[in-house]
């Protein structure tokens, strides 16, 4: 079978995107293997596939590199949205290009972490991305391993002992889980060695993400990521919005950040008017292709 793709990054974070709207696709983890391989496939972090969803416009899955499914990617989600507006509203045969007006700007997008909307504003796109989760049981973390270090039911700057080294770590849920990590030069922090031991943590029963950042001032700071399922990668929408909601808690910067990733950078914002997280950034398409499955 021939399947069509087509490769997209948000900010060298790379996805191959298909619309399985009506192929119904099967064997999606060993598929994800199998696509998302550099040597053997066409190479990416995760998979991600369009759907019909009966609760939203589109419903979007997503599936790493190492063929675990994951609720939510910030990064995928604006890439899907740059994939219907040019691809399935744009297309005049398609159905959802009769049910929608041309000029519609907004859509409504289904993921295991919820209903998430995002906007288009010429080249950028901003989604929200809900409110952030910060008690421990529900991120989840395992809070009888924790308990002595919690404040006020949030994992704040909390000590971890990984190995012979202790980080202080601070927890967040963007739709899954995150452990946010302040280091002075982010470009020594230990993200080869220690993410993928802090990602298979006890205290973390579902994984976790590990972010390691560096606060430059009030409004900017720097992030490395460790994805869980995908290793070290260029960029991470969730969490550069985890990062950028821990150093808020922590005192460190303004509610409105500038997260400087390998690959780029995202704007977020903490509004306190809904509580609600606001990432702003692009979305690139790389090419497009066919491949025997």
């Amino acid at each position: 079978m021939k399947l069509h793709f087509t490769k997209m990054h948000g900010l060298g974070n790379d996805f191959v995107v298909i619309d399985n709207r009506e192929i119904n696709l099967k064997r999606l983890p060993s598929l994800s293997k199998k696509l998302c391989d550099r040597r053997f496939g066409i190479g990416a972090d995760q998979l991600l596939l369009l759907e019909h969803s009966r609760k939203a416009d589109f419903k979007m899955r997503i599936y790493n590199a190492d063929g675990s499914e994951v609720e939510m990617c910030g990064n995928g989600i604006r890439c899907l949205g740059k994939y219907i507006w040019q691809n399935v509203l744009g297309g005049s045969q398609d159905a959802y290009a009769r049910k929608y007006e041309a000029s519609i700007n907004r859509l409504a997008i289904e993921t295991q972490a919820g209903i998430l909307y995002i906007q288009k504003s010429g080249s950028q796109f901003k989604v929200n991305m809900g409110e952030p989760v910060l008690e421990p049981a529900l991120i989840p973390v395992k809070t009888s391993l924790v308990q002595k270090s919690l404040k006020n039911n949030i994992i704040k700057s909390s000590p971890l002992k990984v190995g012979d080294k202790t980080f202080k770590i601070t927890c967040v849920s963007m739709g899954n889980p995150h452990a946010v990590i302040v280091v002075k030069n982010v470009d020594k922090a230990p993200v080869e060695s220690f993410g993928p031991q802090i990602e298979k943590h006890k205290l973390f029963p579902n994984r976790t993400n590990v972010e390691f950042i560096q606060i430059i001032d009030n409004s900017n700071i720097r992030m490395r990521v460790w994805e869980r399922g995908s290793g070290e990668t260029m960029a991470c929408g969730t969490g550069a919005s985890a990062s950028a909601v821990a150093s808020i808690l922590l005192g460190h910067t303004d509610r409105k950040v500038n997260v400087h990733l390998p690959g780029g950078k995202l704007t977020i914002q903490w509004s306190e008017k809904d509580n609600h997280v606001y990432m702003t950034g692009s979305a690139v398409n790389v090419f497009e292709g066919t491949v025997e499955i």
